[in-house]
């Protein structure tokens, strides 16, 4: 039996919460995966994981088990970093996950300037709406718009976006400007996101949040196509800042109920910080971290 194996086994099991969604992940028949885990056991001589219907649970001796094996596989990576040059100059892979319009404007220019300057480093940009997790997607590093939770992750900030809620000259000419969030009811919507639940658009009063529910004359799937959209003078729009810029900046789009937007959003880059920071990372921090606080400066309206 080869330990190390049957650990990240067990350990990806756990992070998992069951053998099959474990096996899909490793790219393993869900029997290797449960053999591995009966013969660490075995090898043991105590349970590690109770099986059920509802998933996977820990036994006291798998919760030690779990944490001992845990420290040693990082001790493991850290040595293997060390030997491999990581600390010595910046080469290796990093993965960078980021929002996926915020990515595509400004993270990814700042990758292929990264690449550049960096031969020895490669890069897998992801680009997800969805908040990725650092150990189960195997992330190094990523930007975030919006609060933070208390974590053990560094963070730092680059600046902040904002809600805008606007529409295209022709629109406004025809169909007026809404004064409150309430006069929305009035007006052609475009949403974008879930085709089977309502829209529901959040703005402030007095320092109070205001929902207010709303009936969308047409939903998509994406922001680009929303935004296409009101550029055509389909309806009102909803977005972050940073997403139509330059069509405000160029007329295309208008500004509206400015004062009912609730405060801005921060953008965080985050990265995790468990033992030395390998050279790559490092070095990626330090490179984007002036270029996206340039570029968070430049998009605020």
């Amino acid at each position: 039996m080869d330990r190390l194996d049957a650990m990240q086994v067990l350990l990806t099991a756990v992070e998992c919460g069951s053998l099959s969604k474990a096996s899909r992940k490793l790219g393993q028949p869900l029997a290797t995966v449960s053999r591995k885990v009966s013969e660490l056991e075995d090898h043991l001589k105590a349970e590690l994981l109770i099986r059920s219907s509802r998933g996977l649970e820990l036994t006291p001796a798998g919760r030690t088990y779990v944490a001992a094996a845990r420290a040693v596989l990082e001790q493991l990576h850290e040595a293997e970093r060390a030997a491999a040059g990581e600390y010595v100059e910046p080469k290796g892979d990093l993965v960078v996950t980021a929002p996926v319009a915020f990515g595509r404007l400004h993270v990814l220019p700042v990758v292929t300037a990264f690449l550049a300057a960096f031969r020895q480093v490669s890069v897998a940009l992801m680009l997800t709406d969805r908040v990725t997790h650092f150990l189960d997607d195997q992330v190094d590093v990523a930007l975030r718009i919006g609060d933070l939770p208390d974590s053990g992750l560094i963070a730092t900030r680059l600046g902040a976006v904002r809600r805008v809620t606007c529409a295209s000259p022709a629109y406004l000419a025809s169909r007026g400007a809404p004064a409150a969030p309430q006069d929305l009811a009035h007006h052609d919507v475009i949403s974008f996101g879930s085709m089977s639940l309502p829209a529901t658009w959040r703005y402030s009063s007095n320092g109070e949040e205001m929902a207010v529910p709303l009936r969308s004359r047409l939903t998509v799937s994406t922001v680009e196509a929303a935004i296409d959209a009101g550029l055509a003078g389909a309806g009102v729009i909803r977005t972050l800042s940073y997403q139509v810029v330059d069509h405000m900046r160029d007329g295309r789009l208008r500004l509206l109920l400015e004062g009912f937007e609730p405060a801005p959003r921060p953008v965080h880059i985050v990265y995790d910080r468990r033992n030395r920071l390998p050279l790559k990372l490092r070095a990626f921090v330090d490179f984007a971290v002036p270029r996206l606080r340039d570029q968070v400066a430049a998009v605020e309206l």
